[in-house]
């Protein structure tokens, strides 16, 4: 399988990043620092991760997050480099993570094409946030944000609506920065013994989540730091 790429005369501006003890940072051309959208959606997973750790052990904890991280950046990877036609995208990688490759790679093949951005740098004025969007390209034949996951088990709708929200932030900040707009988000997840899933929306359904998931934040880290200094 051989990717089309094209980024139709859209040339995207340079930012920065780096990590700060309030979390991951961007900087715009303009100056403006702003946070980026995981953690801005962070903090709704704060309360339900310390349960969770408390309730099975820190040990435990540690170590399944860190086993998590490692396979969803590897398996990540692998697509990022599928996708960017390189034939060497195996070398190098797990079985174990090949293997879950493999199983989302027939829905990559028979679904996504005409790739415009991969990895791209994004930030949005309106909503003071930042972040870097996994493909902007086609799927089904509709420019879509396409976003890949990994899960140690199938995933319900309501448990991953921050997904869909990240997934509408990139789209308002791609538009804001090209005057395109994309109405469709893909969430492909690769999942432990079991079949791949794929959830599609649309992202303006969950704009005004992010709003207010934006706001809140604004409220507990941004005032607070006004206030301080």
């Amino acid at each position: 399988m051989i990717f089309e790429h094209h980024q139709h005369g859209i040339d995207l501006p340079a930012i920065t990043r780096k990590t700060t003890e309030e979390g991951r940072r961007y900087f715009t051309p303009t100056g403006e620092a702003y946070p980026s959208v995981t953690t801005v959606l962070g903090i709704l997973s704060k309360e339900s991760i310390k349960q969770w750790r408390d309730r099975i052990g820190h040990a435990e904890a540690n170590k399944i997050s860190s086993q998590a991280a490692r396979r969803g950046t590897a398996v990540h990877k692998i697509c990022e480099n599928y996708l960017d036609n390189k034939e060497d995208y195996r070398e190098g990688q797990q079985p174990s993570n090949l293997f879950m490759f493999d199983e989302m790679r027939t829905i990559i093949d028979k679904n996504i094409n005409n790739i415009w951005f991969q990895e791209a740098f994004l930030y949005c004025d309106e909503l003071e946030t930042a972040g870097q969007v996994d493909v902007i390209g086609e799927y089904e034949g509709k420019l879509s944000i396409i976003d890949f996951k990994t899960s140690r088990k199938p995933k319900k709708v309501e448990w991953i609506t921050n997904y869909f929200m990240q997934c509408s932030f990139y789209a308002k900040a791609f538009e804001e920065r090209t005057g395109v707009q994309i109405e469709q988000g893909v969430i492909l997840i690769g999942v432990d013994g079991s079949e791949p899933q794929v959830f599609k929306f649309d992202t303006s359904e969950y704009l005004e989540h992010f709003k207010a998931v934006r706001e809140k934040y604004k409220e507990i880290h941004e005032q607070k730091t006004v206030h301080n200094n």
